[in-house]
């Protein structure tokens, strides 16, 4: 299958990017690691009549670590953001989202910030950016805004940018001290779209009781849904918890849509057996957390070509 056709444009810095969606509108599309968007264009799901590629844009192309979280640029591929140990050490969660992202060759090219820009709510990073409740930073020509990731997902394969806009970075915030986090999910084979999938993230105090538990769902609502779990949980330790009880709450929240790979109460099921499963992990982990770590950092200075 062949895209229909359109204008390609190459620029060569962000300064001529931002010049091209401007004077293309809602006309444009912008390319970066094209693994959504080339096969949309292929079937014909998507027709813009200007295409921007910015992979041309090697300032984008960079995962930043400070104190307070990782920063990563448009043009960082989803490996590279994997196998970073700085950004590992501050954010986990970024990691153990990541490695469930389609298959190898796939986060070789796709980019972690155009996963957050096309909105998928079956994506992974979706799920990571709304639990960490991180934001995602848009530019356009002569301004730029921080957009909050409750407010940046609007539907399916819908987000805020708009027109003339380029999502150059997304930053996730690093969680407080004695925090674990997990991520599990469930697809008919590896590498596909989950079914359901749960993030998970639960601070305990120093006796190991549990101060607050969280956990963001994908495949099952049309944005990724938060759910504050702590009710069900506080005051326990990881082996004292009733977890059921954690399922419960999160199923009473939870109105899963059947489709053909899925019917709504086989989803909610998968729901609560994930809930369970990421919340006790989760716990475990910052059970063995250091409650005054140090975070290394990283200042961008390596960052890398656009390929």
């Amino acid at each position: 299958m062949k895209p229909p056709a359109f204008r390609y444009h190459a620029p060569t810095d962000l300064a001529e990017a931002l010049d091209a969606l401007d004077a293309v509108g809602h006309d444009g599309k912008v390319l970066a690691g094209g693994q959504s968007l080339i096969p949309m264009l292929n079937m014909r799901l998507a027709a813009p009549a200007h295409l921007v590629d910015i992979n041309g844009l090697a300032e984008l192309s960079y995962v930043r670590t400070d104190p307070g979280g990782v920063a990563v640029g448009a043009l960082a591929r989803h490996a590279e953001v994997e196998a970073d140990e700085a950004a590992h050490a501050v954010v986990p969660l970024l990691r153990q989202g990541l490695r469930l992202v389609a298959h190898p060759v796939i986060r070789n090219r796709g980019t972690t910030v155009g996963s957050l820009a096309h909105a998928d709510p079956s994506g992974e990073m979706t799920a990571v950016l709304a639990l960490l409740g991180g934001s995602m930073t848009l530019a356009r020509k002569g301004a730029t805004r921080t957009v909050a990731a409750e407010d940046f997902f609007l539907g399916p394969l819908e987000s805020c940018i708009e027109a003339g806009e380029l999502a150059v970075a997304a930053h996730f915030p690093r969680l407080p001290g004695r925090t674990g986090t997990e991520f599990v999910e469930i697809a008919r084979r590896h590498g596909d779209y989950a079914m359901c999938g749960v993030a998970a993230a639960v601070t305990v105090d120093d006796d190991l009781r549990i101060l607050s538990a969280r956990a963001a769902y994908l495949s099952l609502s049309p944005v990724p849904l938060v759910l504050d779990l702590t009710d069900a949980l506080i005051g326990r330790t990881a082996d004292t918890a009733d977890w059921t009880d954690a399922a419960t709450l999160a199923s009473s929240s939870l109105e899963p849509e059947p489709d053909i790979h899925a019917t709504a109460e086989y989803r909610a099921q998968l729901a609560g057996v994930l809930t369970v499963r990421a919340l006790r992990t989760a716990t475990e982990r910052a059970a063995s957390t250091d409650p005054n770590p140090t975070a290394p950092s990283s200042t961008g200075t390596d960052e890398r070509s656009a390929r």
